[in-house]
């Protein structure tokens, strides 16, 4: 918890966007509360979780999107002013890869100028799977000014970091945060009924 000035801590809006699958609400779930999961339901619309981080001074308010195509149309509202995106990908999976790219270009073209983005190939416990090289992902991140990590929910390998990583380039003034309770809301579109289905 926080011994000083509590007035100084940075709030950031932050969203994850992704392919269904990639591991997007697994890695939040790791990162806010420690937690995992081997089946994980698909989130619908999004979830929203904080997590402060004192040693860094930020206190990231978290959107956790849908990877459903149906919800895409959905997904700028919760990036509009949002000060950091992390799109994740599942090393196993190119497809994946594939829809990170094109979630870049999007924020390219409608997010936040100043936003920090990172691009975050989870999975990395299935290496043996791999699809997609730490080469390629590299390459693409230099590329499109994005810093890259490897990422486990499963087992934590490099989650911490990566939002580590995030809080140390937010820019000191940061976009406006959305109203916030604790806790995780859900949101869904009129006349959508949630799918189960089985992803991490």
């Amino acid at each position: 918890m926080l011994a000083s000035d509590t007035g100084a801590l940075q709030q950031a809006k932050l969203v994850l966007l992704g392919d269904m699958g990639a591991g997007k609400s697994s890695l939040v779930l790791r990162f806010v509360k420690g937690q995992f999961f081997d089946y994980q339901e698909s989130t619908i619309g999004a979830a929203f979780l904080t997590k402060t981080m004192p040693e860094q001074n930020v206190k990231f308010e978290i959107w956790d999107t849908a990877g459903q195509e149906r919800y895409h149309s959905l997904a700028p509202m919760y990036y509009r002013g949002a000060a950091a995106a992390v799109i994740v990908f599942d090393i196993t999976n190119t497809e994946s890869l594939g829809k990170a790219k094109n979630w870049v270009k999007e924020l390219q073209r409608q997010g936040n100028p100043n936003m920090v983005m990172a691009l975050a190939g989870n999975k990395a416990d299935l290496a043996d799977a791999r699809a997609v090289t730490t080469e390629e992902a590299q390459t693409f991140a230099d590329d499109n000014n994005l810093f890259f990590w490897e990422t486990s929910a499963k087992t934590n390998q490099n989650v911490l970091e990566l939002f580590t990583d995030i809080a140390q380039k937010l820019p000191r003034t940061s976009a406006q945060p959305q109203p916030s309770n604790a806790g995780i809301t859900l949101s869904e579109p009129p006349q959508q009924r949630p799918q189960k289905s089985g992803c991490c």
